[in-house]
């Protein structure tokens, strides 16, 4: 029996691991396609799905959108995105919703960082590269110079931790494979991201710096910036929240 037992737990633990680590939870902060803390500037027009928000800059600090305000004065609208736009100095309950959400960022920001590493690299030219589940982590800027290719099932879950900067390059893809999941992908960037022309990019971010997405570039995802965001004739469209 107690052979069974420990073959029965190491497959337990097999599996597990498997899986890659427990999805980062984004708290209210996952309500929103955009969210930043000093502004999100935009060339138009861009394609948005999803919420977007800045806190505790005013709606001021939120240009090129073309904002509508709603006669709640709650939240405001633009033909460029499909949902609302939310502002600390617009009125009550969306300056204690935005304070709240900005926060739980902040505390997904701290978890993503935080998880043990399972794999550790020290090339920061990542172009062409297959990644698998798991936590992976750079002490160097990464630079996306060529396709790279994320690959699992659709429940497994992978965390990027680099202490630099993102750059992606020009038209460069992240493409997904195996039932891998935007939702389940997390890039946690201690600086700045910058998604070059037409690139493509698949996740979460979670960036302390800023994020630039220039013109043409995409994101299936949410961009959640400690800092500001910048937009150029970019799409940026929010996955469903990750599952357990």
């Amino acid at each position: 029996m107690g052979a069974v037992f420990k073959c029965i737990l190491a497959a337990i633990v097999v599996a597990t691991a498997a899986a890659g680590p427990q999805k980062v939870e984004l708290g209210t902060a996952g309500g929103f396609a955009i969210l930043a803390k000093s502004g999100i500037t935009n060339t138009p027009s861009s394609i948005i799905t999803g919420n977007i928000g800045c806190s505790p800059i005013a709606s001021t600090a939120m240009t090129g959108l073309g904002l509508l305000m709603d006669s709640s004065w709650e939240f405001s609208v633009s033909n460029q995105i499909t949902g609302k736009v939310y502002a600390a100095s617009y009125a009550t309950p969306t300056p204690s919703m935005l304070t709240t959400a900005i926060s739980d960022m902040e505390t997904a920001y701290s978890d993503a960082a935080g998880r043990p590493s399972s794999a550790e690299h020290t090339e920061g030219s990542v172009g062409g590269t297959t990644f698998t589940a798991g936590v992976h982590t750079w002490g160097t800027h990464v630079n996306i110079d060529s396709d790279i290719t994320i690959t699992g099932k659709a429940t497994e879950k992978f965390i990027f931790q680099i202490s630099g900067n993102l750059i992606a390059a020009s038209n460069v893809q992240v493409l997904l494979s195996g039932g891998a999941k935007a939702e389940n992908i997390v890039w946690q960037v201690a600086g700045h991201v910058i998604a070059g022309v037409g690139s493509h990019l698949e996740g979460i971010i979670l960036v302390k710096a800023h994020a630039v997405f220039m013109t043409g570039a995409s994101i299936n995802g949410r961009i959640l910036a400690q800092t500001a965001c910048t937009l150029g004739m970019a799409t940026v469209t929010e996955p469903p929240l990750s599952s357990e």
